[in-house]
């Protein structure tokens, strides 16, 4: 079964901050990574812990975070 894997546009974010307050297992943090739109992008940091619960997709306003499938 594919296993999902989230991903973030760093294109699309304005660096809101809600996948990382939202997310139950911490998957998130904020980096000191830049977008071209000068926007403090977070980072995924413990994909592992990912439950695939969707909440960072849901609550992302820009539609910056998807749940992609990916074959293991």
């Amino acid at each position: 079964m594919p296993e999902k894997k989230v991903k973030i546009n760093k294109l699309l974010c304005k660096g809101c901050g809600y996948c990382i307050e939202f997310c139950p297992k911490k998957v998130f943090e904020q980096s000191d990574e830049l977008n071209e739109k000068g926007v403090t992008l977070p980072r995924i940091i413990n994909e592992d812990e990912c439950i695939s619960c969707g909440l960072c997709v849901m609550f992302c306003p820009d539609f910056a975070i998807t749940m992609e499938e990916e074959d293991e």
